[in-house]
């Protein structure tokens, strides 16, 4: 039980960085487009 228990913790942190990581990159996308539109407008 023990062990399930563990193998299952592991598995949800695994999941959850995964999903940090896809957050993260998604608001470095969204800060680049910023900066893209705010280059364009000086132009």
């Amino acid at each position: 039980m023990k062990k399930l228990l563990g193998i299952s913790f592991i598995l949800l942190m695994t999941a959850g960085a995964l999903a940090g990581c896809n957050t993260i990159a998604g608001a470095g996308q969204d800060v680049q487009e910023g900066g893209q539109a705010v280059q364009d407008a000086a132009s």
